[in-house]
């Protein structure tokens, strides 16, 4: 019974003892409970979305259908990962000057949308090398306007959602997502017909969870806040190195995030691991996408619990498992049984969608935690150009897989998760990250 009521209070924040709420105003408090299941809806969409049309998986794949050079599709998730962090010092100054920001989301979710659709035409044509170049481009206009949108996202839920509960939340939209890719991902197992239309179906399935989930992120009730501090890139850079040179534990918490985004960006290495040892087929991409479905059902109960206790404790057992997962492929390639190489794929793919979703649900929750609400917008823009700069050089992995093969990308991802591991211990609790 007791299970029961948990799981219940995840999806619904139907929880008695935090409804007075500690960290946002009485206004906002009173529509808390209509927020978190607007706020989880979007969730739900969005985390669809993320994984029938996103960079992780499915683009990537579609590099690999229509011919794209290995490089090009070394540098998908990297840039992905840095135009949605890079640009957020210009965004977060814009975002600080407007008292409603919820906005802003929903114009990123129609952007990115629209970028999906025009991946289509491109495919179809484009000679492979100018597809594979389109590609790239529309991924990051797509991943700048998901920077903006983070912004948004940290401030908005700072505002509508109390202390405590926001890594349950995150969890609970991590959860729904996880449901709906592992029902995904068993369709697309077993649909017939040519790859490429099967990804093509994925594209204008993506683009429509996103129209879908900016209109809940709109009927969030958000309240005016302070526009007071609005800056251009250039203050906020340096308000930004400000913060960092002043807060040690805020280095501490930098330090750990850059080691852990090798986590972030790892699926797409490893679906280049499993097409180099199975081939690349529709029903791969479907199985393997039902593991990180799996995966994120498997986290969500205990991920968000344990990160409104103690975020830095999930970041470090995230960098655990994910050399956990390295070590499991690795031993794919030694394997001589076809049979026990897919097993231990999708284990491996289980693990790192595990490692991912706690690094993404420990990192948000701790710093959402960990700072201000005046200068909460500036610490996550910061935080994630600074990481977004490092992350391009992730794109050189492409190269090494030229060299080595996509196992030894697999040897390093492993290698800096055993560095995450230590670099994550060494951070403080979150409310300690700002003693002086």
């Amino acid at each position: 019974m007791r299970k029961t009521a948990v799981f219940k209070s995840v999806l619904s924040d139907d929880d008695s003892l935090d409804r007075a709420c500690k960290s946002i105003p009485e206004e906002a408090c009173r529509h808390s409970a209509r927020n978190y299941k607007a706020n989880l809806m979007n969730g739900a969409a969005s985390k669809l979305a993320e994984q029938t049309a996103g960079p992780n998986l499915v683009i990537p794949w579609l590099l690999q259908a229509i011919g794209a050079p290995l490089w090009i599709l070394g540098f998908a998730m990297p840039l992905k990962q840095t135009f949605s962090l890079l640009p957020q010092m210009i965004t977060a100054g814009y975002i600080r000057t407007l008292s409603i920001r919820k906005t802003v989301w929903t114009v990123s979710g129609f952007i990115q949308a629209l970028c999906l659709l025009l991946m289509i035409p491109s495919a179809m044509y484009f000679t492979p090398a100018k597809a594979g170049v389109s590609v790239l481009f529309l991924l990051i206009v797509f991943s700048t306007a998901s920077g903006a949108a983070s912004v948004a996202f940290q401030d908005v839920l700072g505002k509508t959602v109390d202390k405590g509960q926001r890594g349950r939340l995150l969890s609970a939209r991590a959860f729904a997502g996880g449901i709906l890719t592992i029902a995904a991902g068993l369709v697309i197992s077993r649909l017939k017909g040519g790859s490429l239309t099967t990804l093509y179906m994925l594209l204008v399935f993506g683009a429509v969870l996103w129209i879908i989930s900016s209109l809940f992120f709109q009927s969030i009730k958000e309240y005016p806040g302070s526009v007071k501090g609005g800056r251009n890139a250039v203050k906020e850079t340096a308000a930004g190195f400000a913060l960092f040179r002043k807060y040690k534990g805020f280095r501490q918490y930098m330090y750990a995030r850059i080691m852990l985004n090798i986590i972030e960006i790892a699926v797409p290495f490893y679906a280049f691991y499993a097409s180099e040892l199975l081939g690349t087929s529709k029903a791969g991409l479907g199985l393997f996408m039902t593991a990180i479905g799996v995966s994120q059902v498997i986290s969500s109960p205990f991920w968000g619990r344990a990160a409104d206790e103690t975020s830095r404790t999930v970041m470090i057992q995230s960098a655990v498992i994910s050399v956990a997962a390295a070590a499991v492929a690795v031993v794919c390639y030694f394997l001589t049984s076809q049979l026990a190489v897919y097993a231990g794929l999708l284990a491996s793919f289980v693990l790192i969608g595990l490692a991912e979703a706690g690094v993404r649900l420990g990192r948000k929750t701790y710093l959402v935690d960990a700072t201000p609400a005046e200068n909460k917008a500036t610490f996550t823009a910061f935080s994630n150009s600074m990481v977004g700069v490092i992350t391009l050089f992730a794109g050189l992995l492409g190269f090494l897989a030229e060299k080595t093969g996509a196992a030894g990308i697999i040897a390093v991802i492993g290698a800096i998760s055993i560095l995450a591991v230590f670099a994550a211990a060494l951070m403080p609790e979150a409310d300690d990250m700002l003693k002086e």
